[in-house]
């Protein structure tokens, strides 16, 4: 017995046509809510909430992370220019960080290799990424919107398809010719 056989599939992500096997693409995943997002079931709410609380709650935690260093810093005498220049450094990538994060909600990056240059900024800006989960959990999951028109624009494309096929075409009787 292949793996096939055992997940139902004959290839990645193709139906095997069984009675359970659902017609038409799948939706995509989305981290911590899988496909529940689709007809939220499964403790859709709740997962929401918890990742809300979560993200808000590493935020903090990355805040007093950040006042640590700060002090070291003071600590260190290293002068008020570069305890500045650390703080609008911090402030600076956390609100570039909770812009490109609250833009990837909506939309797939245009240019992939630009938001792979801008990863090491997002890094730096974590804060603001952890604040844009926390706000975008009270509307949806984050990226729903997004994977919500995708997946509805390929049902629709699918049963556009599926409508125009009718019956057996092998079984089509000719036109006779006078």
């Amino acid at each position: 017995m292949s793996d096939d056989d055992r997940t139902g599939t004959t290839g990645p992500g193709t139906p095997s046509g069984g009675p359970s096997a659902p017609a038409g693409p799948r939706p995509e995943e989305i981290r911590f809510f899988g496909t529940t997002w689709v007809d939220h079931s499964g403790h859709y709410a709740l997962r929401r909430a918890g990742l809300a609380a979560g993200a808000l709650l590493a935020a903090a935690a990355g805040c007093l992370v950040l006042r640590f260093a700060h002090q070291g810093l003071e600590i260190a005498a290293v002068g008020g220019f570069v305890n500045a220049l650390v703080v609008v450094m911090f402030a600076v990538c956390s609100a570039v960080a909770f812009r490109k994060t609250w833009e990837g909600f909506g939309r797939r990056p245009a240019d992939p290799a630009r938001e792979d240059s801008l990863r090491s900024l997002k890094t730096i800006g974590f804060v603001g990424s952890l604040l844009a989960y926390f706000f975008r959990c009270f509307a949806e999951a984050p990226g729903e919107k997004l994977r919500r028109a995708e997946y509805e624009t390929a049902r629709a494309r699918y049963e556009k398809r599926r409508g125009t096929r009718t019956g057996d075409p092998a079984a089509r009787r000719k036109p006779r010719r006078k």
